[in-house]
């Protein structure tokens, strides 16, 4: 675990931001609350938290707005807290750049659990920089061959994951590790899904290549 790394929450109901707070706390890290959602962009901007638990539903902006600007200029990582059942299958398909979502009631050990679990599959946002592939995850941004690509926060993970390791063979259940926190039930085929998107979106910077591999039966790699 990273000690002392910088947790922001953003809710406003007190005893549950007192309750993740006191428990965060517990755990070593560093946590700052929030109440008010038109806050949260100014705080994030000026400061460089690890890690956001940010509620759907909060005075001032909701939470889905505040996760879409963000995913416009940082990749930190970001769990959702909702009390909406309906808007988990919308949240489960991370379209709006969320890393994971913990629905109420919880428990709060669950949510220290979850932290956990997303800093440790990325422990440090840092500059990922190939021949031909730079990624930049603190300021969530990634170009091949200095073309600017528009990439969503799991495929900028799963890109990253192949420019650490360039020519590695990556099986589908190693890339979903990488890929996903939480035992949510997801098919290896979402793995296909994200790499076809991926796969498109460098052949948009450099037509007629396409340095990500598959190996039947096997998996991925990436190929420069």
């Amino acid at each position: 675990m990273e000690e002392h790394a910088e947790i922001l929450i953003v809710e406003d109901e007190p005893k549950l931001a007192t309750l993740m707070r006191d428990y965060l706390s517990m755990a070593g890290y560093a946590v700052h609350c929030l109440v008010n959602g038109l806050e949260v962009i100014p705080w994030v901007r000026s400061h460089t938290p690890r890690l956001i638990l940010l509620d759907l539903m909060l005075p001032g902006r909701d939470g889905l707005d505040i996760c879409k600007e963000l995913r416009g200029f940082s990749a930190v990582p970001v769990i959702m807290i909702t009390a909406r059942v309906e808007e988990v299958d919308r949240l489960l398909g991370l379209d709006i750049g969320a890393d994971d979502y913990i629905c109420k009631p919880f428990s709060p050990r669950e949510v220290v659990a979850r932290v956990k679990a997303i800093l440790r599959r990325s422990p440090q946002l840092e500059v990922v920089a190939q021949a031909r592939i730079h990624i930049d995850e603190e300021h969530y941004r990634a170009s091949f061959d200095g073309v600017a690509l528009d990439l969503t926060p799991v495929e900028l993970r799963l890109l990253s994951t192949f420019a650490r390791a360039p020519g590695r063979v990556f099986s589908r259940d190693q890339l979903l590790d990488k890929l996903y926190s939480d035992h949510r039930v997801v098919t290896d085929r979402t793995v296909d899904s994200h790499i076809r998107n991926v796969r498109r979106k460098l052949a948009q910077a450099c037509p007629g290549q396409d340095p990500i591999q598959s190996l039947y039966g096997v998996g991925y790699k990436l190929e420069l």
